[in-house]
């Protein structure tokens, strides 16, 4: 459609001028014999050449065939219009006007071909464009059918909206109700539960004095028991320290005679070595005096007989002198190995001198651990005076012990029927409150059910229905949060019961009471899968 458009605007452009100097050559072409009618034709002819195809202003796609011919015979006889052109008609021979007729002929019909090509690309060009305008309003009327089906729609959506707006508002004006009703319910069960706690709370409050009282008590028995425990520690530490005594005895005498047979023995190992080393180094010395006199005297010798002698025996006199090196090498090799045992026997002296060393440290260490017996001695002795005083304070304290043993047999009997008071009562309200908690679980799984039908029923939007489950979620996490704290009362509840029978039991084991018929048993947590904390409860007394 766009290239018979731009085709469509280059024809038009074009057409009109070469189609009428067509139809004008045309009708002036009848009478080629009228001589100012040929002028003008020739005169037309010559401007039109000087447009060619070659030059042709005409912007068609395809130029016309015919020009181009012609445009080659012009070239050829390029010289001969001109000449013509410049002489008049009536001056002209008779062979030049044949020749002007036959060219103007041959002009003639090439501007009737190139007429009839461009009628033809005319008629092209406006069939193109009868269809490109058809199916432009083709185009147009589908666009508007297009924007009629979408206003229809707009309408539908519109009328859609409001019935879900009008559905949405009767599930919140429903939804508020049923907010209203479980905030009334939970803020009733809620002031029933503190009203419970407070009168469970003033009763432990009570219980924990009497505890209290009685902790006081068992902490004065506990004093006289580890008065008790102190005195038998003491008997059991004269005990240690007597036999810790005749242990020191006995290994005083035997490292004794260790360390005088060890002293002896490294005495005589060691003036025996140092003898041996001394005769060894003095057999050494000698010897090595005597080779050095005797090396010396042959060298004098050497020398005396190297002045008086003739210059034959230069050569016996060296290699004399090469052996007497030798020896010497040999005698200092002999030097370095003396003084390398000597060096040896230097290090076991100092090894010697060091055990010697370390014997006297333990010496010293043996007076300062008799002057420590000797302390520890006189210590004994006024700690066993304090013994008899405290054997005296003994048999007072088992007076005193039967006698608060007679009123613990009483006390228990008394906190035995007190745990089971409060054990009957924190049974009944732990039953209590489970039932209350399962029959809030069956409403909120009843509401939860409901509320899920609703939802599926209206169909709401994404936004109202987010709106909506996050207001229910809020509700639900308060009620939550509610039965939650119940369930942390109750837990407390039972944790207090547990810490409280633990230290029933810690107290009749310190007292050395059996545990076999006592006839409690810990509680375990209302929840199911989860246990009691591993810490103290709120509720237990702490003792001062």
């Amino acid at each position: 459609m766009v290239w018979g458009q731009a085709y469509w605007g280059r024809g038009i452009a074009s057409f009109p001028q070469v189609a009428g100097t067509v139809v004008g050559r045309g009708q002036k072409s009848h009478c080629p014999k009228e001589p100012a009618e040929e002028s003008e034709i020739t005169m037309a002819f010559d401007k039109e050449a000087a447009q060619c195809p070659g030059n042709c202003p005409n912007t068609m796609s395809q130029p016309c065939k015919a020009p181009k011919k012609q445009a080659g015979k012009k070239g050829k006889g390029g010289k001969a219009p001109a000449v013509v052109d410049a002489v008049s008609l009536e001056e002209m021979s008779k062979e030049q006007l044949q020749e002007h007729i036959t060219r103007l002929r041959k002009e003639l019909d090439r501007e009737r071909e190139e007429r009839n090509y461009f009628q033809l690309e005319r008629d092209k060009i406006h069939t193109f464009w009868e269809i490109t305008r058809r199916q432009l309003e083709e185009k147009k009327a589908e666009l508007r059918n297009k924007d009629r089906e979408m206003e229809e729609a707009e309408e539908r959506h519109q009328v859609e909206i409001k019935v879900y707006k009008q559905k949405v508002k009767h599930l919140l004006y429903e939804h508020q109700e049923n907010l209203s009703e479980l905030k009334a319910e939970g803020t009733l069960s809620m002031k029933r539960a503190q009203k419970d706690h407070w009168a469970q709370e003033a009763e432990l409050r009570k219980e924990m004095r009497s505890l209290k009282v009685d902790l006081k008590e068992q902490e004065l028995a506990n004093e006289v028991v580890v008065k008790n425990l102190r005195l038998k520690q003491e008997e059991e530490i004269t005990q240690l320290c007597n036999d810790f005594e005749r242990q020191l005895k006995e290994m005083e005498a035997k490292y004794n005679k260790k360390m005088q047979a060890l002293r002896d023995e490294l005495d005589l190992r060691r003036k025996t070595e140092i003898h041996e080393v001394e005769e060894r180094k003095n057999n050494q010395i000698s010897e090595l005096m005597k080779n050095h006199e005797k090396a010396f005297h042959d060298f004098k010798n050497y020398h005396d007989d190297v002045t008086f002698q003739n210059l034959a025996l230069i050569s016996l006199l060296k290699e004399q002198m090469e052996e007497m090196k030798k020896r010497e090498t040999h005698l200092e090799k002999e030097k370095a190995d003396a003084l390398l045992q000597n060096k040896q026997l230097k290090d076991s002296l100092q090894q010697t001198q060091e055990q010697v060393f370390e014997l006297q440290k333990k010496l010293a260490h043996y007076d300062k651990d008799k002057e420590a017996l000797m302390n520890t001695k006189a210590h004994l002795k006024v700690t066993q005076k304090e013994l008899k005083d405290l054997r005296w304070e003994h048999e007072v304290l088992e007076q005193r012990f039967s006698k608060v043993q007679a009123e613990r047999d009483e006390l228990y009997q008394k906190f035995t029927k007190a745990i089971n008071e409060v054990q009957q009562k924190t049974g009944f309200k732990n039953l209590l409150l489970e039932r209350k908690l399962k029959g809030l679980l069956d409403v909120l799984e009843k509401k939860e059910v409901e509320l899920s039908e609703v939802f599926a029923a209206s169909n709401l939007e994404p936004a109202a229905l987010s709106l909506v489950s996050h207001k229910l979620e809020d509700v639900l996490n308060s009620k939550n949060a509610t039965i939650e704290d119940l369930q942390f009362q109750l837990a407390r509840a039972c944790k207090a019961h547990n810490d409280m029978l633990q230290t029933l039991e810690a107290k009749l084991t310190s007292f050395g009471i059996p545990l076999d018929n006592l006839g409690f048993k810990p509680l375990e947590s209302p929840v199911v899968g989860q246990a009691l904390g591993q810490g103290p409860a709120g509720l237990v007394a702490v003792p001062t």
